[in-house]
This record gives C-alpha cells, sequence and structure tokens, in this order.
C-alpha cells in the first residue's frame, strides 16, 4: 500500500493562501460582471443574478457577462490545474497543455470537425477535442521517447513544439480555404471567451467538474510522481497506473478548455510556478492554489483588458500571450539547466 511522502513546501500557510486567492477570484468576478462597454454597479448585478426583472442591464448580466465569467473560471482553472499535473509527471519545468501540443491538438480536431460535418452541438465538439487533446498528447510522448535517450524533459519539449507548429499550420490552412468556417470559429481559435452561451457552460462544466475533483483528489498521488521514479517506486507507487490516471485528467481538462474558449495559451506554464514559489512542492497545495489561481487569472485579464478598452473585444488568449511570453522568456533562461 502507497504511503504518503513527506510533505514539503508552506503547508501550514496553504489554508491562508488559498483563502487571499478564493477572495481574489470572488472580487474578479465581480469586475468582470461590472466592466463591459457601460459599467453596471453592484446592486443591479446581485439583483440581476438574484432576481432578473427583464430589463436591458440584467440581461446583459445574465446572458452575456455571467457565461463569460464562468467559462473563464473553468478555462483558468482547468489549465493551470493541467499544466501542474503535466510538470509533475514529466519533470518539465516548461510543460504546459499548449507548449507540448494538447491545446493545439484539441483545437485541431474541433476544427476539423466544423469542417467536414458542419456546426455541431457543444455536447458532440467536447468529445472530439478529448480525441484530439489525446492524440496530440501521444504523438508528442511518442516523438520525445524516440531513441535510447528516452522522454528527456528536452526532448519532449521540442516534440511539443513541433506538434503545435504543424498542426497551428494545419488548421490555419484548413480555415484558409474554408472562409464559412472562419467566419465561425475566428475569434475562438484565438482563444476568447466572448459569444458563448450559459448553455455551452452548462454542456461542457460537469466535465471540468469532475476533472478539477479528481485532480485535488489525486494531489497525494501526483506529489510522489513528481518526486521521480526511485522515489516513487520505493514507496509503492505503481508508476504506468498513475501516469496513465495523470494522462487521463490532462486530457479531460484541456480538452474542455478548448471546447470552452478555444486554446488559450500560458496560464499552464505560468500558474503552476506561482504555486511552487509560494506554496512549496506538496501537489495537495499546488492544485489547489492552481484551481483558483488559474481561474483567477484568465478572469482579471479578460476584465483588465476590456476596463482599459471597453469598446474592443480582445481574445483572452492574446491577453494571456502578452503575459506569458515574457514569463515563458524569463524561465527558460532561468531553467534551461534543469530541462536538459
Amino acid at each position: 500500500m502507497n504511503r504518503a511522502p513527506g510533505r514539503t513546501g508552506l503547508r501550514g500557510g496553504a489554508p491562508s493562501t488559498h483563502a487571499l486567492l478564493a477572495a481574489a477570484l470572488v472580487g474578479a468576478c465581480l469586475a468582470s460582471l461590472a466592466i463591459g462597454t457601460t459599467t453596471i454597479p453592484l446592486p443591479v448585478i446581485l439583483d440581476a443574478l438574484l432576481a432578473p426583472d427583464g430589463s436591458r442591464e440584467h440581461v446583459v448580466v445574465v446572458s452575456q457577462r455571467l457565461p463569460r465569467m464562468l467559462i473563464g473560471c473553468a478555462v483558468g482553472a482547468s489549465l493551470a490545474c493541467a499544466g501542474a499535473i503535466m510538470q509533475a509527471v514529466t519533470n518539465n519545468p516548461l510543460a504546459s497543455p499548449g507548449l507540448l501540443g494538447v491545446n493545439a491538438g484539441a483545437a485541431f480536431a474541433v476544427v476539423m470537425a466544423i469542417v467536414t460535418l458542419g456546426a455541431q452541438p457543444d455536447s458532440v465538439l467536447v468529445w472530439y477535442a478529448f480525441g484530439g487533446a489525446a492524440a496530440s498528447a501521444a504523438i508528442v510522448y511518442g516523438l520525445g521517447s524516440a531513441g535510447r535517450a528516452g522522454a528527456t524533459p528536452l526532448r519532449l519539449a521540442l516534440a511539443g513544439a513541433i506538434v503545435t507548429s504543424f498542426l497551428g499550420s494545419i488548421t490555419a490552412a484548413v480555415l484558409v480555404f474554408d472562409q464559412s468556417t472562419l467566419d465561425n470559429v475566428r475569434l475562438w481559435t484565438a482563444g476568447t471567451l466572448s459569444g458563448r452561451s450559459l448553455r455551452t457552460f452548462l454542456t461542457v462544466g460537469p466535465y471540468v467538474a469532475f476533472g478539477l475533483v479528481a485532480t485535488l483528489a489525486v494531489g497525494r498521488q501526483i506529489t510522489t510522481l513528481g518526486l521521480g521514479a526511485e522515489i516513487a517506486r520505493s514507496v509503492g507507487q505503481n508508476q504506468a497506473q498513475w501516469r496513465a490516471v495523470a494522462a487521463l485528467l490532462v486530457v479531460l481538462l484541456a480538452g474542455s478548455a478548448v471546447a470552452l474558449a478555444g486554446p488559450v495559451g500560458f496560464v499552464g506554464l505560468v500558474v503552476p510556478h506561482v504555486a511552487r514559489m509560494i506554496v512549496g512542492t506538496d501537489y495537495r497545495d499546488i492544485l489547489p492554489f492552481c484551481m483558483l489561481g488559474g481561474a483567477t487569472l484568465v478572469v482579471a485579464a479578460d476584465a483588465s483588458v476590456r476596463l482599459a478598452m471597453p469598446e474592443q473585444d480582445l481574445p483572452v488568449g492574446v491577453t494571456m500571450a502578452l503575459i506569458g511570453a515574457p514569463f515563458f522568456v524569463y524561465l527558460a533562461r532561468s531553467r534551461i539547466g534543469a530541462v536538459r
């Protein structure tokens, strides 16, 4: 029977950190509901949520801003937790759904489904996203593990970059030659929270909820995987079994996020690193941090752009690229020795 590994990091302070993050998330959600082309006061927002009366402001809150906020929470939490799991399992500080091709595979599968089958309900498209994410992850792992050296962190990162670039180019080429599909998914392929309905959230949300709950439940096993193969074997962990579980969770979380908002990058890279800096290396602390921190980051980033440019609807994927790209450069320069 597996024994829990020794707990590392500042676990004693983790609950207070998580409480602060939860408060920040509530603030970001309220800001997301209030900010737009017109600012809606908090009392009106509460009335719209508790007793909608059909007025213009209530309709805007319930039909436009509420789905956008809920999807932002789901996408941020999913991608951050998926990135944390990937970094632990691969022992690669640069691993994330965006950088290892998982997001690209899910997006490619969804676009191909729309091109070949026409418009499909979200309940159908989410399964194409799962399939594309799984296939892409398998291809990246196969390429990264080929040869005598096996699946080293650097080889996985390079394989992920190749697969991401290839699938991204094919997706772009397909959309260029299919104008009708391009019109339908132009913003979605950039990663956007706009134009999504509450029905979309209710359709895909259960997959997100199951994935997040399951992820929090296996934090101890993820921690053990992150300690390396030798320690994992010494405590009796079945590595093949738990790596398979981790892969399924990544596919479920990343696929759901892509089905909701398209391929949003860098969330799964940035948030887990911040989590480790603040709460330590125990994934029983990191994963709740990622769930709350990822949701806060995406919702706050989306609200900030709408505050700065109320007349423009900049996709959140672009915003996250502006935030995440400098962080990635810093991380690559400071941790390059760790991925060799």
